[in-house]
């Protein structure tokens, strides 16, 4: 997925491709029903990738090759 024309809807901050391993990582903590957005919704579907707000600290989901680019769509990344 090309990514260097799309930006946090919040921060205007670029997205990067997320590190399959964070991707990963929270797809375990989305199967045991332990994971929520940034507007505090549980998130029940896995996803494919993500992208990567340029700070590290919010992860957008894209699924079925589709980012989620809505302000409450991002996952907090823990440090």
């Amino acid at each position: 997925m090309k990514t260097d024309l799309l930006a946090c809807p919040l921060s205007h901050q670029p997205l990067q491709a997320a590190p399959p391993s964070l991707v990963d990582a929270l797809n375990v903590d989305i199967r045991r029903l332990a994971l929520r957005d940034s507007s505090g919704t549980l998130v029940r579907l896995p996803m494919d990738s993500g992208l990567l707000r340029a700070d590290g600290q919010l992860l957008y989901p894209v699924r079925g090759g589709v980012a989620v680019l809505f302000a409450g769509a991002g996952i907090v990344v823990q440090p």
